[in-house]
């Protein structure tokens, strides 16, 4: 008989796990490796060298992400400050050297507390971004020409958004304990150098990845902290308390789940209350401008409003985006409940971040680096993955391309709206195309790659071969055939009240 092993015989994770190699079960990691020199052999001595998997994937992250940075130099070198279509035609934009003046940093304004001339009045991010913008401040010179601050602000930012990278990086190699290769697909994913030093997303992303090596290594509470913290520094990280909650409550998990909740709150309030008491016109300009903006970039509503030629408001936009995803996450926690086995936590964790992108009114280029992480852990295959970078990408070009057309004037140099459509189109179906694998993965478990090694749900900390409590459909039915497996044993799948003693 040949197969993956059932829900009854996968191997919990271990802390001395024998790594798996892509170049073995994949054959475009495989391929790729022959520039290096090919596969690793059956003889090689693992772990016997400075060279460890996370290590080589830690340098490689900062190694693609300089090369991200070259690709600015364009920018850098004055498409920022002269002409207005060549920092789009270059495809070289970044938010962060222009907002060091037009929220205020150059002139020393105190974000939240002070307001900003113009029609913003207040800094529109969060407040741990908030506070990361201001730190970059300090540290960039103030002399020299505006010009030269704004460059040295980038540069400034580049350098902490560097680490972030790093930290990203080296947290999706260990997640997995067995994969550390898998960390690879973060390291060289093409849309995450080109979007890298947008804006101040990685910051959030950073502090995401910490959080699920923390719930993976079973400690709830330094989980729930560091999702508090990324959702200060951004909106989405809080969504993947939702399908956590439905994966504890399938296993009965409900003190982990608490510990974590209260971290995440505790943690949220004690960056959000003080500037939230001190200066709440500021603290909720973030909150506001989410409310009140319009249909944008990227969206689904966007290429609506575009081919029917109909305005569609925010209050429109605000109200099928918010119907969608309360949808999706219905069908997420049904999915969940009803699996033949219990859905890693990973892949929830990319399901939902991947709807609330899909469904929302606005879709900026570096959002992408949202789901890399996830991706990543997810659906660690390199032909699905490079796919769904393949679209990004187009759609990196895309808008940089589209904007070039509509500030080039009459000489319309770059992508019409049509063309942008088709990009926008081509990230939105690359996005879907990733969730169809997922979902089926979690249907068909023997086509997830993870446990067809042979594990659980490495990311699920305690939920790494639980018993399940609450089930429901066909997956409440005890399996009626198990392979043989070598190892510590889990009754994992069948309804119980306690989790199998190793």
């Amino acid at each position: 008989m040949c197969g993956m092993p059932s829900a009854e015989t996968t191997r919990v994770s271990t802390d001395e796990p024998e790594p798996v190699r892509p170049t073995k079960e994949d054959e475009v990691a495989s391929t790729g490796s022959e520039l290096i020199g090919g596969p690793i052999g059956r003889r090689a001595l693992l772990g016997t060298s400075w060279w460890t998997p996370v290590r080589v994937v830690a340098l490689v992250a900062i190694g693609v992400f300089a090369l991200g940075m070259v690709q600015k130099l364009p920018c850098y070198d004055g498409a920022w400050f002269f002409g207005a279509s060549s920092q789009y035609t270059h495809a070289c934009y970044s938010d962060i050297p222009h907002l060091y003046q037009g929220r205020g940093f150059a002139d020393g304004l105190v974000p939240y507390f002070d307001k900003i001339p113009g029609d913003m009045e207040y800094l529109e991010y969060p407040v741990l971004t908030g506070v990361f913008m201001e730190v970059a401040a300090w540290l960039t010179p103030g002399s020299g020409t505006i010009q030269e601050q704004e460059q040295w602000y980038w540069m400034v930012n580049a350098g902490m958004l560097m680490v972030c990278a790093a930290v990203i990086a080296v947290c999706c190699a260990r997640i997995h304990r067995r994969r550390p290769w898998d960390g690879l697909l973060v390291a060289l994913a093409p849309a995450f150098a080109l979007t890298a030093t947008i804006n101040w997303d990685l910051l959030a992303v950073a502090l995401l990845a910490a959080a699920m090596l923390m719930w993976s290594r079973r400690r709830p509470l330094a989980f729930g902290v560091l999702i508090g913290l990324a959702t200060a520094a951004k909106f989405y990280p809080f969504l993947v308390l939702g399908p956590l909650f439905v994966l504890c409550w399938r296993a009965g998990k409900w003190r982990a789940f608490a510990t974590a909740l209260l971290g995440a709150v505790g943690a949220w309030l004690a960056v959000n209350v003080p500037v939230m008491l001190l200066a709440p016109d500021g603290w909720s300009k973030f909150y506001r401008f989410s409310q009140e903006r319009g249909v944008d970039f990227g969206s689904f509503f966007l290429v609506l409003s575009q081919r029917l030629n109909i305005q569609i408001t925010a209050e429109t936009a605000n109200t099928y985006a918010m119907v969608s995803m309360v949808l999706v996450c219905a069908g997420i926690a049904a999915l969940t409940l009803t699996a033949p086995r219990r859905p890693r936590f990973a892949q929830l964790a990319f399901l939902i971040v991947a709807a609330f992108i899909l469904t929302n009114k606005v879709y900026s280029p570096q959002y992408v680096l949202w789901l890399v992480p996830l991706a990543a852990l997810a659906r660690p295959r390199w032909r699905d993955f490079l796919i769904w970078q393949a679209c990004e990408v187009a759609y990196f070009l895309g808008i940089w391309m589209y904007l070039a057309y509509t500030t080039s004037g009459d000489a319309h140099k770059g992508l019409p709206a049509e063309g942008y459509q088709l990009a926008i189109m081509a990230h939105l179906l690359g996005t879907l195309y990733l969730c169809v694998i997922v979902v089926r993965d979690i249907f068909m478990p023997d086509r997830d790659v993870v446990r067809r090694a042979g594990d659980d749900d490495p990311s699920g900390g305690v939920l790494d071969g639980a018993q399940d409590v609450h089930v429901y459909g066909a997956a409440a039915r005890p399996s009626r055939h198990a392979m043989h497996f070598e190892g510590p044993q889990v009754e994992w799948g069948n309804r119980g009240p306690e989790e199998s003693s190793l």
